[in-house]
């Protein structure tokens, strides 16, 4: 299953038809659905609004694919606020300390450029396996 892979390569549609690959972690969610966290002000974050059709694929911490592994393809929604809590503790729980270490760099970094970014939870429906 996706959600056992450490990274996956997050594949996100611009405007102008062309793709972008970008290795994130993931964790599965409660409801079945799978996630991760990101900035609010991110390109990943902006090309879903747009376009919530999302390829994933596991990788390796630079998004290099892995050969011969299989793509999943499902539907990404952003998630803020209180409906955020189940995405963060579910990555939270499976990366452990690196999650913590992760976010208060990101808010580090965040205050220093003056940007009022949040974090915010990409939660993906997968399309279901065609057997």
């Amino acid at each position: 299953m996706i959600a056992d892979e450490k990274y996956v390569s997050l594949t996100t549609r611009k405007k102008d038809g062309s793709t972008v690959s970008s290795p994130v972690w993931i964790a599965a969610l409660p409801d079945g659905r799978v996630g991760f966290s990101t900035g609010s002000a991110t390109g990943k974050v902006k090309r879903i609004r747009n376009f919530p059709d999302v390829t994933l694929q596991p990788c390796d911490s630079r998004g290099r694919v892995r050969a011969g592994s299989a793509v999943s393809t499902g539907q990404a929604s952003i998630v803020e606020g209180a409906e955020y809590e189940p995405i963060g503790a579910a990555i939270r729980a499976k990366y452990g300390v690196m999650f913590t270490i992760l976010t208060a760099v990101g808010r580090l970094t965040s205050k220093l450029r003056r940007r009022a970014e949040v974090t915010v939870g990409i939660a993906i429906e997968l399309d279901p396996v065609a057997g």
